[in-house]
């Protein structure tokens, strides 16, 4: 079975790898894919990424659940690979439990990962955590 997850990897905490541990948990095979640093400037702002489009994909290839890592720099790209990998379940965090989901019809199966609480880029970036 495929799993695929996506999402900026900006700064690696426990949050993202205790999501890959249960995407992995899943299947057989885990893609991640990420966004390009163009696309997280524009939606997180100019001061964003911290860490390239090649030091997060670095990083995330060596973290042993992953089996492979991709990008895109649109929701049209995140769609085209989701469709390209046609993924048995789509893993994404379950905040967007009532959004639109990008290529949620080109999965089998749509499950939500309850965020650990406290893990977020933007609190550790800002220096502050409710851990």
């Amino acid at each position: 079975m495929k799993i695929f997850v996506n999402g900026c990897f900006d700064v690696i905490h426990r949050g993202h790898v205790e999501l890959f541990r249960y995407a992995k948990s899943l299947g057989e095979v885990l893609i991640v894919a990420i966004d390009s640093d163009e696309k997280i400037r524009k939606t997180k702002g100019n001061k964003r990424p911290i860490n390239t489009l090649k030091d997060r994909a670095t990083v995330l290839e060596s973290i042993k659940y992953i089996d492979s890592v991709d990008s895109f720099s649109s929701k049209e790209e995140l769609e085209f690979l989701i469709k390209k990998y046609s993924p048995d379940i789509l893993v994404v965090g379950s905040d967007w439990r009532n959004k639109e989901v990008v290529g949620r019809r080109y999965a089998k199966e749509v499950r939500f990962f309850e965020r650990i609480d406290g893990y977020s880029t933007t609190k550790i970036i800002e220096g502050s955590s409710d851990r």
